[in-house]
């Protein structure tokens, strides 16, 4: 497991370095991505049934698309309390 969490690390910093280039769709395409893959290492690494496996590649999916578009324009979405966001330059 640790030669593999090693290998995921530096693919993972390779991938990344390379989003300096990237549009936004790409940019996000590939956080989705890469988060995809670190909720299937971690529903792997738990022994999650398949339903769990699914919500975990879907919830990465999701915060990585988020974090990659966050990053481009260093915008962060900050909850009021209410169910609501404001959108201000990330701290």
């Amino acid at each position: 497991m640790t030669k593999g969490l090693a290998a995921g690390v530096f693919v993972t910093a390779m991938a990344l370095a390379g989003c300096d280039q990237m549009t936004q769709t790409e940019r996000t395409v590939v956080g989705g991505l890469a988060g995809a893959a670190v909720g299937l290492v971690t529903a792997d690494f738990l022994r999650a049934d398949p339903n769990w496996t699914i919500l975990a590649v879907m919830a990465g999916a999701t915060a990585g698309a988020l974090v990659a578009r966050n990053q481009r324009t260093n915008e962060c979405a900050y909850a009021v309390g209410d169910g609501t966001y404001r959108v201000r330059p990330c701290r």
